[in-house]
C-alpha cells in the first residue's frame, strides 16, 4: 500500500504490523458503525502500540543504565492530555509529566500517584506551586523569582517535593524554530551562558540544600540526537560542578527532558529509544554510572505513531483540473499541518466506504478540510489512489498533538477518540476514549448561558460612552 507520500513506504517488521492493525480498526470502526456519514471524523488509538513504544522506552534505558539506578519516565501530557491514555501508560511504567492545573488534574484522574509526577511550567502561579508542593509533586523550577517562590513555601513548611531548577544549556536551535527550546533566547530555564547566571545557579544551589534535581530539554521535533545528547552533557556538567562545591552528592538526580523527533515520512520507528540512549551514553558516560537518578519527559514519540484521525470524504469535485476531496478533517484536528505544512507535512492513506484499504492507480490530489478557508488543507498535491464522495482519508501518526487538540475553528466540534485492539484471527476491540463533542455542548461552551448578558449590560449601564 503507498504510504501517501508518492514514494512505497519503508516498513520493517514493527511497521508492516503496525499498519495491518491500522487497516483493520478503520474497518472494524465502518463496520460498527463508528464511522460514517453521522460520525464522519473519529480519532483511533493503537493500544498495542502504545504498550510497544513504552516498553521500547524502558528498555532502551536500562540497557545503559547501571542496576539499580531510579529511572522515572514520565510522559510529557500535553503530547495527548487524554485520561484513559495517561492510565494505560501508567499501568506500563510511565509516569506524568505536567505543565498546569489541568494537565494535573487529568494525572490524578488517571491514578498517577504524586510520586510518579513532575511539574514543569514557565509560568506557574503561587496557588499551583502550593498544590503541587503539598502533594509531594516534584517541581522543576524556571527562574529566580519562581525559585523565591519556593522559598517562601518550603519556609512555611509546605514541601514534600523533590525540588530542582530547570536550566537553558543555550546548545542552539534544530529546523523547527518554535520547538528549539535550547536556543540563546528561549523563554524556559535559566539561561547558563548569560553573564553571571552559572554562577547564580551554583550558588543557589549552595544555599539551598535541599535543591536536589537539574532539569534540561533541548527541544523537541526538529532537534538532531547530537545536539539533544550536548545539552544533556551541558547539565551534567554543571550538576557536577555544584556536587564538587558542596562538597557531597546534592543533586542526585537530572531530569533530561525528552524531544525524541518523530518520523513522519514512513511507517519506519527512527530514531529509536536505544539509538538515543546509545548517543547519550557516548556523550555523558558519567550520567549512567549509578550516581545519578534519571527523568525522562518524552511525549510525541510514546504515542505520535499508534494514533489515526480517519475522515469520510463527504465530497469529491476538481478545481483548476485537480481533483479535492472534501474531508472533515482539518484545521480542527491538524491545526500545526494546516498551518506550517512544510514542518509538518502527514501521510495519507486512503481506504474506500467499506473501510479498506484502497487500491487503484496514484492520482496527483488535495486532501482539504471543512473549515472555511482556502488553506484548510490535510495534504496539497499529494499521490493517492483517487479519493471519491464516501470514501476515507486518514491523516497517518496523530496520536500526539492532533485530535487531542482542538481548534474550534467554525465552531466544528470535537470528534469521538477510540482505543483499538485485538485483532489478526479475532474481532478488534473497540473502546470510547472520548466521545464526540456534541453541538449542545458547543453551545455551552460559547457562553450560551449567558446569551442576554451583554445586552442587560448595555441597558444597566445606559448609552452613554465613558
Amino acid at each position: 500500500m503507498s504510504d501517501g507520500t508518492g514514494t512505497s513506504g519503508d516498513l520493517d517488521g514493527t511497521g508492516a504490523v503496525r499498519a495491518a492493525r491500522r487497516d483493520q480498526a478503520v474497518r472494524a470502526a465502518v463496520k460498527q458503525g463508528l464511522l460514517g456519514p453521522d460520525a464522519p471524523v473519529v480519532g483511533l488509538l493503537d493500544v498495542a502500540g502504545i504498550r510497544e513504544s513504552a516498553a521500547a522506552l524502558r528498555a532502551a534505558f536500562d540497557a545503559v543504565t547501571a542496576p539499580g539506578t531510579p529511572v522515572l519516565h514520565a510522559f510529557a501530557v500535553k503530547a495527548c492530555p487524554l485520561v484513559p491514555v495517561l492510565r494505560l501508560l501508567h499501568e506500563e511504567g510511565i509516569g506524568a509529566e505536567v505543565a498546569s492545573p489541568g494537565e494535573l488534574a487529568l494525572a490524578r484522574a488517571a491514578g498517577v500517584p504524586a510520586e510518579r509526577t513532575v511539574l514543569d511550567s514557565p509560568a506557574k502561579t503561587p496557588g499551583e506551586l502550593s498544590e503541587a508542593l503539598a502533594l509531594g509533586i516534584a517541581v522543576n523550577a524556571d527562574n529566580p523569582q519562581e525559585l523565591e517562590r519556593i522559598d517562601a513555601l518550603t519556609a512555611a513548611g509546605r514541601s514534600r517535593s523533590p525540588l530542582g531548577l530547570r536550566v537553558n544549556p543555550q546548545v542552539g536551535g534544530g529546523s523547527i524554530e518554535a520547538l528549539s527550546t535550547a536556543t540563546a533566547t528561549s523563554k524556559f530555564g535559566v539561561a547558563l551562558r548569560d553573564e553571571g547566571a552559572r554562577a547564580w545557579v551554583v550558588r543557589a544551589y549552595l544555599d539551598r540544600p535541599w535543591l536536589t534535581r537539574l532539569h534540561t530539554h533541548t527541544g523537541s521535533q526538529g532537534i538532531p540526537l547530537t545536539l539533544m545528547a550536548e545539552g544533556v552533557a551541558q547539565a551534567y556538567a554543571l550538576a557536577e560542578e555544584i556536587n564538587e562545591r558542596a562538597g557531597r552528592r546534592q543533586v542526585d538526580t537530572l531530569d533530561i527532558g525528552g524531544g525524541l523527533p518523530v518520523n513522519f515520512a514512513s511507517e519506519e520507528t527512527t530514531p529509536t529509544y536505544a539509538e538515543y540512549a546509545r548517543v547519550l551514553r557516548d556523550a555523558v558516560p558519567g550520567l549512567f554510572d549509578g550516581r545519578y537518578g534519571l527523568v525522562t519527559e518524552f511525549g510525541r514519540s510514546l504515542l505520535a505513531e499508534h494514533g489515526t484521525v480517519v475522515a469520510r470524504v463527504e465530497y469529491a469535485k476538481s478545481a483548476g483540473g485537480r481533483p479535492v476531496a472534501v474531508t472533515h478533517a482539518g484545521v480542527q484536528v491538524a491545526t500545526r499541518t494546516v498551518y506550517a505544512p512544510g514542518a509538518w507535512p502527514l501521510r495519507i492513506a486512503a481506504y474506500d466506504a467499506e473501510g479498506l484499504p484502497k487500491e487503484g492507480p496514484e492520482v496527483v490530489q488535495d486532501v482539504a478540510g471543512p473549515a472555511c478557508f482556502a488553506g484548510d488543507l490535510l495534504a496539497a498535491g499529494r499521490a493517492l489512489p483517487l479519493l471519491e464522495q464516501g470514501d476515507y482519508a486518514a491523516a497517518l501518526d496523530t496520536g500526539a498533538y492532533y485530535f487531542a487538540h482542538h481548534y474550534a475553528y467554525n465552531s466544528l466540534a470535537r470528534p469521538a477518540v477510540y482505543g483499538f485492539a485485538g485483532g489478526g484471527d479475532g474481532d478488534v476491540v473497540l473502546a470510547t476514549v472520548r466521545e464526540a463533542q456534541t453541538v449542545e455542548e458547543i453551545v455551552a461552551e460559547a457562553g450560551g448561558a449567558y446569551a442576554g448578558a451583554l445586552t442587560e449590560a448595555a441597558r444597566r449601564g445606559g448609552s452613554g460612552g465613558l
